[in-house]
């Protein structure tokens, strides 16, 4: 490169081509490069006040050297501007304010200029080369993409894909596979993000969209839109799971998936080094899907929370171990498949915890509504559980129960409601005594066992509710999975109550309150902020108007 400065004009441009065919960019950038180059060059050697510009001919090669110089009445900077006087020379007619080019002779450029020129060029075609290959790879994350492996560096994978190079990070990786130089590897593209250092094109072999991918690859069905996999969780490099569904009735997607003798299957487990993979008909029945994804377990029972978004399966005791699978990994990739956290028990373990729920429901009727063991087990048996269900329920469907009539349902109704009075009263003494303003308690959705809540917390006052986001208020728990972690600033207190949110998730997440709800609590605890402002604002003008 250090020659192509002082190369004649056919070498300029036979350069210029061959920079631009070998990095595959616009020719017009490595002449932009050049002139740059050129110009630095020209500065030194004429000094770097001037204001120098250099201009090589695209086609012929021939390069024009000039200095600008503007028109001025009292001269100040020599090196960018001239007298009238002297302007006439360069230009007859010109006049003050213009700007004239005085063209100066080529520059024979000595060693040190070369290199210098050089480096510019380079830097030139660098910048364009990752801008390419930025605009090449931005919008095909999603694909899955083949390389050569060129490297492997702190247990991270460089792949050489042709006009760019990706990484697969360790944790993208498929455990236990070892990565060999020169060797040719399919990734999935999971994302590309434009960095100082060049575009990152980060893949992935490990996540389920991989997985995805591939079967799309092997069954026609699936590529032309037949068979849709609905769901995917995968152990990567041990187990897998899929969720099929076929909308051609005809076809069914689990056989079309495995394929003849299991070859479609068994293209992809290799693909996935030996990665068993489990194909399940997907259904919209949250039970069904759930019985599915624990194959090969047998399940007697499934009961789903949706509030919590839990499902509880009750299987055999002979089925517990296979229900669980190893480490626990069937019943973690059925979890993820179902977007569900999935709690296993055997018969005796459901049986046992029935009839602690029974027992322990039992007994609160029979506190709360002063009635004999019989008939409060009865109301159990019927399917009450609280007492708010006893006391809004229709009378008619109380007086339905095998042995209850009218009266007795009237009875037990008019006790509900004294019963839940009594509750009420005892949370507001409990919630005055933590201190909870009576302010929170005009606020909508807020009941007093909720304020009971919100005091153990350290949330007393309206301004301590509104300093909350929404999420902090009704969240619900996160497993523990992710703490968020108080900085410097935060206050004993502040962290003892992010604490307790994290722990439910929210401060009441336990209640079971929706977002929209949420809203209208922080906002109306927010309200009196907005009524102070206008007194502020008049408070203030009436000062300033003293």
């Amino acid at each position: 490169m250090a020659s192509a400065i002082s190369a004649n004009r056919a070498e300029l441009l036979a350069i210029a081509n061959s920079v631009a065919t070998e990095k595959m960019i616009d020719k017009s950038i490595v002449i932009e490069a050049m002139e740059e180059a050129i110009q630095k060059s020209a500065r030194n050697r004429y000094g770097a006040e001037n204001d120098i510009r250099a201009k090589l001919d695209p086609r012929t090669g021939d390069l024009r050297l000039w200095r600008v110089v503007e028109v001025v009445e009292h001269v100040e900077d020599y090196f960018k501007q001239v007298d009238l006087k002297a302007a006439e020379k360069l230009q007859p007619g010109a006049k003050i304010g213009d700007f004239l080019v005085d063209p100066l002779p080529p520059v024979d450029l000595g060693r040190i200029d070369a290199q210098s020129a050089k480096q510019v060029i380079f830097q030139k075609v660098r910048d364009a080369e990752r801008d390419r290959q930025y605009e090449e790879f931005k919008d095909r994350a999603g694909e899955v993409i083949t390389g050569v492996i060129k490297s492997v560096e702190f247990g991270h994978v460089i792949v050489n894909l042709g006009r760019a190079e990706g990484v697969i990070r360790r944790d993208q990786q498929i455990p236990r596979e070892v990565p060999r130089v020169g060797e040719r590897v399919r990734a999935w593209i999971m994302k590309v993000e434009r960095q100082n250092r060049g575009p990152q094109i980060f893949l992935s072999r490990a996540h389920p969209e991989f997985m995805k991918k591939l079967f799309a690859q092997e069954v026609p069905e699936i590529y032309d839109g037949i068979i849709e996999i609905k769901a995917a969780a995968r152990d990567p490099g041990s187990r897998a799971k899929i969720g099929v569904i076929s909308r051609d009735s005809s076809i069914d997607p689990v056989g079309a998936c495995v394929g003849m003798k299991g070859s479609r299957v068994q293209a992809v487990v290799q693909e996935l080094q030996g990665e068993k993979i489990d194909i399940i008909p997907w259904s919209e029945d949250t039970a069904t899907f759930v019985v599915n994804a624990l194959q090969p377990a047998t399940v007697s029972r499934v009961v789903i929370d949706e509030e919590e978004s839990r499902i509880e399966v009750v299987v055999p005791d002979d089925q517990l171990s296979l229900a669980i699978g190893r480490r626990g990994q069937n019943v973690r990739l059925a979890s993820s498949l179902t977007g569900s956290a999935i709690d296993i028990m055997t018969e005796a373990e459901a049986s046992e915890k029935r009839q602690k729920e029974f027992a322990e429901r039992s007994k609160m009727f029979e506190e709360e509504l002063d009635v004999d063991e019989t008939l409060s087990q009865l109301l159990v048996a019927e399917g009450f559980s609280e007492l708010e269900e006893v006391a809004y329920i229709d009378i008619a469907e109380l007086a339905a129960i095998e042995g209850f009539d009218e009266e007795l349902g009237q009875e037990l109704q008019s006790r509900a409601v004294e019963a839940l009075e009594r509750r009420e009263e005892a949370q507001r003494e409990e919630r005055r005594a933590l201190g909870v303003e009576d302010d929170l308690a005009e606020l909508p959705h807020l009941t007093e066992a909720m304020l009971v809540t919100l005091g153990k917390a350290g949330i007393k006052t309206l301004d301590d509710l509104a300093d909350l986001a929404t999420d902090e208020l009704i969240a619900k728990k996160r497993g523990g999975e992710q703490r968020r972690r108080g900085n410097n600033n935060e206050t004993r207190r502040d962290r003892e109550r992010s604490e307790r949110a994290e722990d439910k998730g929210g401060v009441l997440g336990e209640y079971g309150l929706s977002e929209e709800q949420g809203n209208e609590i922080i906002m109306a605890a927010r309200a009196h902020w907005f009524e102070d402002e206008p007194a502020a604002e008049e408070a203030a003008h009436a000062e300033s108007s003293q």
